[in-house]
């Protein structure tokens, strides 16, 4: 038999095992999306799937749903009872306050804006939505083809370069998250896969598809291979002459893939205005300091554009009203610290200042006294000048002396 025509057998036959391996699924279970369909496209649905993104965007909306939101006028004294509240704490029928504000914040960070819709007393965050300018410079909305008031809706935009349109995630680092979750993919359908082993069976016969003694016996190999399910499994399968099996090692380099991922994970988080290496260095060493961070970085600009955004849409440009994001950045401390706190706020009686029994838990007293801000050494009211001259008995400061000896 010429060179060539055993060349074009060895090539049918491969290709006939290989048909008879695809058909049973192998190549299919083989591959997957780690091989045939290496790349991955980022989407609303998935993005969430990287721990590394949904756990710093965890981490800044939980900053801005634990915000208490208020309503206050231009002397910045709080209006209680304003109908604005209602809403934006019972925004609709299918997402609590909490929820709302969470979904607008990682919309705003994801696609780059958010589009709150106010339909009476029920408030929604709108999608599909297309915007333009009219000739009079006013911004325009639609919604599958209905125009949408102005004064019911706001375009709140994480504003890079374009006035119009903001940018988010999903834009700014489209490549490197598709990347990282690509390769997120791929490891983990390797070991779901049990490390990707299979199998490659080799064939030196000739090989006549009539033949069903040999078609037989191929099946009974792959028969066998089939049921080996896990690792620890042994099958002794007996070959004819001319058959072979060797191990198919996985063409996936772990360490490569992890090291592509150490590198590339990090850069996500300067997407969301913050450096991953400085905040998990921060939180290693010091909670308060990494919460800070956090919100001065990501949470804060945030916050500012919301009030705007909102207080637009409430109030309208006319109003002295204001809607206003207040964090306690107390709420992301540890208890101790709160405990430490509280011992510099007051030497002694350390649950009897009113806002230090609520950090700590501990039911508020209520009473002028209680309500009041002391100074640590003397207890006496700060800014009550007579307080404090009253512990200058005789005017020649032995007695103040004397009263803070014990200090």
């Amino acid at each position: 038999m010429k060179g060539g025509e055993k060349l074009g057998l060895r090539n049918w036959a491969s290709n006939f095992i290989y048909k008879q391996v695809e058909k049973r699924g192998w190549v299919e279970d083989i591959f997957s999306n780690t091989i045939r369909y290496g790349g991955r496209y980022v989407n609303d649905d998935n993005i969430l799937e990287s721990s590394d993104v949904y756990e710093l965007l965890q981490d800044i909306s939980n900053q801005l749903m634990l915000a208490e939101i208020v309503v206050e006028d231009d002397n910045g004294n709080e209006i209680k009872n304003d109908s604005a509240l209602n809403v934006l704490k019972n925004p609709n029928n299918y997402l609590t306050g909490s929820e709302f504000i969470k979904l607008m914040t990682n919309t705003y960070l994801l696609q780059g804006e958010v589009f709150p819709v106010l339909d009476g007393d029920k408030l929604h965050l709108a999608s599909n939505v297309y915007t333009e300018l009219d000739d009079r410079l006013i911004e325009q909305f639609t919604i599958n083809g209905t125009k949408i008031p102005g004064f019911m809706i706001r375009h709140i935009k994480n504003i890079g370069t374009n006035h119009l349109q903001g940018v988010g995630l999903m834009q700014l680092g489209k490549d490197t998250l598709e990347g990282v979750m690509s390769a997120e993919k791929v490891l983990t359908d390797k070991y779901k896969k049990g490390g990707l082993l299979a199998f490659l069976l080799k064939l030196d016969a000739h090989i006549n598809p009539q033949n069903g003694a040999q078609s037989k016996l191929i099946k009974a190999i792959l028969d066998q291979l089939e049921q080996i399910e896990e690792s620890r499994s042994v099958k002794m399968i007996p070959l004819g002459k001319g058959y072979e099996i060797d191990t198919l090692e996985s063409p996936i380099d772990d360490q490569k893939t992890l090291a592509y991922l150490n590198v590339y994970k990090k850069d996500l988080g300067k997407y969301l205005g913050i450096n991953v290496d400085t905040y998990t260095s921060l939180i290693k060493a010091d909670l308060e300091k990494a919460m800070m961070y956090l919100h001065n970085k990501a949470a804060k600009p945030i916050m500012k554009i919301f009030e705007e955004h909102l207080t637009l849409l409430f109030f309208g440009s006319n109003s002295n009203k204001k809607i206003k994001f207040k964090i306690n950045i107390l709420d992301f401390v540890t208890y101790s610290t709160k405990t430490n706190i509280g011992y510099n706020i007051v030497r002694t009686g350390i649950t009897s200042p009113d806002n230090v029994a609520d950090m700590l838990g501990f039911p508020k007293q209520n009473t002028p006294e209680s309500q009041a801000i002391y100074i640590s050494n003397d207890l006496t009211k700060i800014g009550e000048k007579k307080a404090t001259d009253d512990s200058l008995k005789g005017g020649d400061g032995n007695d103040k002396e004397k009263g803070n000896e014990d200090i």
